[in-house]
């Protein structure tokens, strides 16, 4: 019973974090298609706009921001295997379940805490670009501070489901 709760938990999170990361692989062809534009006007035309320029700094902190938690998910993330590697499912659900409840989940928690003035004061202000001509949505990029441990945070509640999972059922295994 347990095992299909958390199983049902994870899904949902995992469609969640598919689906965002489905949507920043098309962002991320928007940013090149956007820097070979503008790229193009400046050197072969010799026309500059800060808003473009601008705009390729939001894309590139979206994709970054919010495309780490699908990294996690796909296990694209950096991870010393050399121990790791070796070990049983059991141990590597162990060890996972303790890297989120441990690592992943405070961290989380703390670098949304240490954020959360910092974006409220640019929201406060709806605060702008300082350049003539940028994005006057500085305030917009900088709730990805936020929106970073947010993700991340789900998606290791997630993963931890998954490693309470595999440990049960591997622990049925080998009984």
């Amino acid at each position: 019973m347990q095992a299909s709760w958390l199983s049902c938990i994870s899904h949902y999170i995992d469609k969640i974090t598919r689906g965002l990361g489905h949507a920043i692989k098309w962002l991320t062809l928007a940013m090149v298609l956007l820097t070979f534009i503008i790229v193009t006007l400046r050197y072969g035309f010799n026309i500059g706009f800060i808003a473009m320029q601008e705009s390729v700094l939001y894309l590139h902190g979206i994709v970054i921001m919010l495309g780490a938690a699908y990294a996690y998910k796909e296990d694209a993330h950096v991870r010393v295997d050399i121990f790791y590697q070796k070990f049983s499912n059991k141990q590597k659900a162990l060890v996972n379940a303790l890297g989120v409840l441990l690592l992943l989940l405070p961290v989380c928690v703390f670098f949304f805490y240490i954020s959360l003035d910092y974006v409220l004061a640019s929201w406060r202000i709806f605060e702008k670009s300082s350049e003539a001509g940028g994005l006057p949505l500085v305030y917009l990029n900088k709730t990805l501070i936020l929106l970073l441990p947010i993700t991340l945070f789900l998606q290791g509640i997630s993963e931890l489901c998954k490693a309470i999972t595999d440990y049960q059922s591997n622990e049925v295994e080998g009984a």
